[in-house]
């Protein structure tokens, strides 16, 4: 990678994990240059970066390619994921890049999977890690209050708490590939874990989810709790996450946490860890330099979050589309 400071792809510049990626770095006073993307040319993350691009879809055919372009034109050596739309078509490409000289920071395929698919990830954990009970047999069901829920969903969309067996039967009714889960009563957190470039799980710092907007923390508290600590990085190890990862926990009725689901990725608050003193965006770029990283210590914080405004005039296009 030689001397010279590498320039960042930061995807998914629509989304808060990504805003909160570029302005970690911006904290950090990052000397190279930042490159972001969003299929959506209003997206905040374009105008905060050094250069914006509008990409096609993840899913879309010519995603993959439009990224190769920017790649090649910014000489970008170092992507940090963080859009739950494009993390499948960077750790499907992994190789690829990295045959290019670029690092992309995310799990291999086969652990994005075992992620992203609730059911999957319950049946594969179950029996080493406490969870709630969660099935696909909705109309068994038996336990109430429950949650329903996709088995591949992002955010809080479409999660709904049926008190009866009727309200059950009616919610299920109006949506396909759905599951059907205990409902944890206590206190839920978010435990940010950053694994090395092996899958070595190197630290966690949790946080208690206060006030959460569209599955996304408004109001968060920085907690040393060491037994999610540990339970986290015991997890990330199990599965063999690479980088940084999110893990939900909740309590159960006897203060019990039970794992609820991890995001292989940065999440939309993780930017919390950054004010505590924990950069993750700086972090994963050392590990990619190969420095050391040392154990940081985090403050214990409360963090209060507001919109914030970017005013575009008609030429506000600077951004470029591939």
């Amino acid at each position: 990678m030689g001397n010279k400071t590498p320039n960042v792809l930061i995807p998914g510049a629509g989304g808060a994990a990504g805003i909160g990626a570029i302005k970690s770095l911006r904290l950090a006073h990052y000397s190279g240059e930042i490159i972001s993307t969003d299929m959506n040319p209003l997206s905040a993350g374009l105008y905060l970066a050094d250069h914006g691009y509008v990409v096609p879809a993840a899913d879309d055919s010519g995603f993959f390619t439009s990224i190769i372009k920017i790649i090649q034109e910014n000489d970008i050596e170092i992507i940090l994921p963080t859009s739950g739309f494009d993390i499948v078509p960077y750790s499907q490409n992994k190789e690829k890049l990295r045959n290019m000289g670029v690092t992309a920071v995310i799990s291999d395929y086969n652990v994005i999977k075992s992620c992203i698919d609730k059911l999957k990830f319950y049946d594969l954990l179950k029996n080493q890690f406490k969870l709630p009970f969660t099935s696909s047999e909705i109309s068994e069901f038996d336990s109430f209050p429950c949650i329903i829920k996709p088995i591949f969903g992002k955010g809080s969309k479409n999660v709904f708490l049926c008190n009866n067996h009727e309200e059950l039967v009616q919610v299920a009714s109006k949506y396909d590939g759905m599951l059907v889960q205990e409902y944890l009563p206590g206190v839920e957190y978010t435990i940010d874990v950053m694994s090395d470039l092996n899958g070595q799980a190197l630290f966690a710092i949790p946080r208690e989810r206060i006030e959460i907007n569209s599955g996304i923390c408004s109001k968060g508290r920085i907690v040393n709790n060491k037994q999610l600590m540990q339970i986290s990085m015991d997890l990330a190890n199990c599965l063999g996450l690479i980088g940084p990862s999110c893990v939900q926990m909740k309590l159960d009725g006897e203060g019990i946490p039970k794992i609820l689901e991890v995001n292989p990725r940065m999440g939309g608050a993780t930017i919390m860890a950054t004010y505590a003193g924990v950069n993750f965006p700086k972090i994963i770029i050392d590990l990619v330099k190969g420095e050391n990283i040392v154990l940081p210590i985090f403050r214990e914080i409360s963090v209060v979050r507001y919109y914030e405004d970017i005013v575009l005039d008609d030429n506000h296009f600077k951004v470029r589309f591939v």
